[in-house]
């Protein structure tokens, strides 16, 4: 009675490995590797826990990575270095479009100084100086208008004799807000001189 019962659970486990050895393995599956000796495991355990951080601990580390990747990204923006600016500073097309704009004068960089007149010209309660204060707003926004207009068409021009068939999108706008800073406050900080060719 026994042996018949397990003679019968016998034969379809012996079947199920026949069939399992009949089957091919899959090529794309990842190959195993040997089972490492107690020992090894051991120390890779011993490993893992001891260089396993509390969460202050890495909240810490990360702080730490986060301040130095900063300090790397202010040096770069002070420096010019390519390898650490950050994304919107990056790449030739950039780099051009910065170099075409700090050659040049613009009327946009001079906007701060001259509002400070202008602001100063309009407190005083001389009605003569607070009418030319008026006129100065008006000619100051139409000279920044006409200027941005102008670098605009002529930076699209260079841009697609320096970069042909490359993709120049947002270039024209990041130097026209670059234009908009005063020179020595401008991020990356300018590496050419006025009147030299980019």
């Amino acid at each position: 009675m026994f042996r018949s019962r397990a003679k019968e659970e016998k034969a379809p486990a012996d079947k199920a490995a026949v069939t399992d050895s009949k089957q091919t393995r899959d090529p794309q599956a990842p190959k195993g590797r040997p089972t490492p000796k107690r020992s090894e495991a051991q120390t890779q355990r011993r490993s893992v826990a001891n260089t396993s951080l509390t969460r202050k601990d890495a909240a810490k580390r990360q702080r730490e990575e986060r301040r130095a990747a900063l300090e790397r990204q202010r040096q770069a923006l002070a420096g010019g270095d390519e390898r650490y600016l950050p994304a919107r500073d990056k790449g030739p097309v950039r780099k051009f479009a910065r170099d075409w704009i700090d050659s040049r004068f613009n009327v946009a960089e001079f906007f701060l100084p001259m509002a400070v007149v202008i602001l100063v010209l309009s407190v005083v309660r001389v009605a003569a100086l607070q009418n030319i204060a008026l006129l100065l707003w008006l000619v100051v926004i139409v000279l920044i208008v006409l200027d941005a207009f102008v670098s605009a068409f002529r930076l699209r021009k260079a841009l697609a004799a320096r970069f042909p068939g490359q993709s120049t999108k947002g270039a024209t706008r990041y130097a026209l807000m670059r234009s908009l800073q005063m020179r020595r406050l401008r991020l990356p900080k300018p590496q050419v001189k006025r009147g030299e060719r980019p």
